[in-house]
């Protein structure tokens, strides 16, 4: 009898998370994804045939990330996969003029939560690596992390410290049967791009993001794949 694997989507109620989390339900995961509005995660629940479990959570919070990750526990005993991709992209703006609180919320999404839950999933993560050797975390970052894009210095900054980690924790791991891989796409067609001067036809899709996990998924414990970089036909960002 084949292990039913389980898997915790962070941003997972909308855009790239959602997608992800579509993904992976259709790989045969049983899903949690982890927003923070009751109302976007209803209607993702329903987008994933209403068999997700759905946890409501400010993951800039400490405390409300220990309390995902002991709901997902309570419910499914187990993760395969845990996936990073909560963000928060802030004001636009020279350093100058960004207010600490703003610059505080965004290294806080942006980055910490991503390295609190990863820190707080990894028992998990190591048993399911022990047991079948393929756990995964995927981070969601941003071509931004590579290079350093004007008006959004933090949101970059923040980007870099997730492909940093990831790299890091992949050196922690490397024998522990659990495979990080950090996605760096340029403009993504979701309501975080709103504010680009770009035509939404030139912008990469969420799915495009989603069907990359599906190759992270499926290529043998032996294929380890650090990072994958997405570039829009017209241009890297």
């Amino acid at each position: 009898m084949s292990v039913v694997r389980a898997a915790l989507v962070a941003g997972g109620s909308s855009g790239i998370g959602l997608e992800i989390a579509r993904v992976l339900a259709s790989e045969g995961h049983s899903v949690t994804i982890v927003g923070r509005r009751p109302d976007k995660l209803a209607s993702a629940a329903e987008v994933l045939g209403g068999s997700a479990h759905v946890v409501a959570a400010d993951l800039s919070e400490d405390g409300q990330i220990e309390a995902v990750v002991a709901s997902h526990r309570s419910r499914f005993g187990r993760l395969d996969t845990l996936v990073n991709s909560a963000g928060y992209g802030g004001p636009r703006g020279s350093i100058e003029r960004i207010d600490v609180p703003k610059l505080d919320r965004i290294l806080r999404v942006d980055l910490r939560a991503a390295m609190l839950l990863t820190r707080a999933c990894l028992p998990m993560l190591r048993d399911a690596g022990s047991e079948h050797g393929k756990a995964l975390v995927v981070n969601v970052s941003s071509v931004a992390a590579v290079l350093g894009l004007d008006e959004i210095a933090t949101y970059s900054a923040a980007k870099g410290g997730l492909l940093a980690f990831g790299r890091g924790v992949q050196r922690e791991l490397a024998d522990a049967g659990v495979q990080v891989t950090t996605l760096l796409p340029a403009y993504v067609d979701t309501p975080m791009s709103d504010w680009v001067p770009v035509p939404r036809e030139e912008m990469l899709r969420p799915s495009d993001l989603a069907e990359a996990v599906r190759l992270l998924l499926r290529v043998s414990p032996a294929c380890r794949i650090p990072e994958l970089r997405f570039e829009r036909i017209a241009g890297p960002v």
